[in-house]
């Protein structure tokens, strides 16, 4: 009975901490609603319009299932070969496919003006929004305003607040229509704010890059942020490769760049065993946490894929549901 009152004892004073701190951590940052007025006062001196400010804010709350999203990522809760099955199933290759020929005209129109090829523009486009049907039912300012307060990354998504308002000040989107994910990705494409006004191209000329609606402004949004960011139309993503027994594990990262030819030395070979390409690309060796030991070979436009989503699964992903459109 002593030993087990000692550590009920102890529980509680360890709770009782626990709860001190989180009261101190708190009480060193203002409540919600006098911080949402200092973002309010921002939004005013940059110019964006009372009316604006005033409707984007109106019934904003600080939403705790955004934060718990947040902190919910998959790379964290998934191994590669759960996302890849989850992600990538025969009916999304199905639908790209169909997808990739009903828009084939308008797909190679950009292609051609931004040299990116119209498969990797639909396999983008399947992955972010399954095309353009699950674009996120999320108050875009909402959910920014509450990672914005959120300590994790709080001066990445004031930005992205500011930017989502500079948007809406510049009537590209009405703050009702202005829905996204959790984290504030917008439209078909889920460009941030910052990636909209960056990359997004108003391609059938009406006045608005129109991300959430208008095919022509989504695909040509998509492949100027690719080409702005290193595209070449001339290459592929990667490959799955094997690797001879005993090789030194501490080439394979993406910091580690070698010509085909270098790879091929190595004992490196792709997937059927048989010899690399003799074009000499170069390239980095992958391998995916939770992959069962699958190694990947990835170029130039991997590392581009990359800059859009900084994720191995994301990428991936992208450039296997290209290649199963393309083929």
């Amino acid at each position: 009975m002593a030993k087990l009152t000692s550590k009920i004892l102890t529980i509680a004073a360890a709770t009782v901490m626990a709860c001190s701190v989180s009261i101190s951590f708190a009480a060193d940052k203002k409540p919600f609603g006098l911080w949402l007025e200092d973002v309010k006062s921002e939004a005013l001196a940059n110019g964006i319009r009372k009316e604006i400010v005033d409707t984007a804010f109106a019934n904003v709350k600080f939403k705790e299932k955004v934060v718990k999203l947040d902190r919910k990522q998959p790379e964290v809760t998934q191994t590669f070969q759960q996302y890849m099955e989850k992600r990538l199933p025969q009916s999304l290759v199905d639908q790209g496919r169909a997808r990739l020929n009903e828009n084939r005209t308008i797909l190679e129109e950009v292609g051609k003006k931004f040299g990116v090829q119209p498969r990797f523009i639909v396999a983008l486009w399947g992955v972010e929004t399954r095309f353009g049907r699950y674009t996120g039912g999320f108050n875009v300012i909402e959910a920014l305003t509450t990672l914005a307060y959120d300590n994790r990354r709080a001066d990445y998504f004031r930005k992205e607040l500011m930017t989502a308002l500079q948007i809406l000040n510049d009537n590209h989107i009405t703050v009702k229509d202005m829905k996204g994910s959790w984290a504030g990705a917008m439209g078909q494409s889920q460009f941030m704010p910052s990636s909209f006004i960056n990359f997004s191209v108003d391609y059938d000329g009406d006045g608005r890059r129109d991300i959430w609606t208008t095919k022509a402004d989504v695909f040509a949004s998509a492949a100027n942020y690719l080409a702005k960011s290193g595209w070449r139309y001339d290459q592929t993503w990667g490959r799955e490769v094997k690797l001879p027994t005993g090789f030194d594990k501490e080439l394979v990262s993406l910091k580690v760049k070698k010509s085909m030819a270098e790879w091929q030395d190595l004992g490196v070979r792709r997937i059927d065993g048989t010899d690399l390409p003799t074009r000499q690309l170069m390239g980095s060796l992958v391998e995916p946490k939770g992959g069962n030991g699958q190694t990947f070979l990835v170029y130039n436009n991997y590392r581009t894929i990359l800059k859009w989503n900084r994720s191995t699964y994301f990428a991936m992903s992208v450039g296997h549901l290209a290649d199963r459109i393309g083929n």
